[in-house]
């Protein structure tokens, strides 16, 4: 069997835990959103948290998990069903590496500065 390429195993690692990131902030906004039978209190202050810097940075990090989960997730599926396309596995993860960055990198740029700079 074709032992795969350390590329191959550390895109795989983060897809996993890009996967479980957004898991966590699943059960997270499920109970931000529970915090409303609690009152507007609770749920108002919460949500003052997020919108903080440090909240930002969370954001920034849900969506490094979110797009790079839905890029290497498609590079997987092409890979499933396009056999052909086996031999060409080291680079799909160079392609799926720039198309992320490519996406991300101007996306963040745009979350950092709404974050930490004040509004116009």
């Amino acid at each position: 069997m074709n032992q795969p390429s350390p590329q191959t195993q550390f895109i795989t690692l983060l897809h996993r835990i890009a996967g479980a990131g957004m898991f966590l902030f699943l059960a997270l906004h499920i109970a931000h959103i529970a915090l409303m039978s609690q009152g507007p209190e609770p749920f108002n202050t919460l949500a003052q948290l997020f919108n903080r810097p440090a909240g930002r940075l969370l954001h920034l990090f849900l969506f490094f998990g979110v797009l790079f989960h839905a890029v290497n997730g498609t590079r997987i599926i092409l890979l499933d069903f396009v056999p052909a396309l086996q031999r060409y596995r080291r680079a799909s993860v160079y392609a799926a590496w720039f198309l992320f960055a490519a996406l991300f990198i101007p996306s963040a740029l745009l979350l950092l500065m709404d974050a930490f700079l004040p509004p116009l």
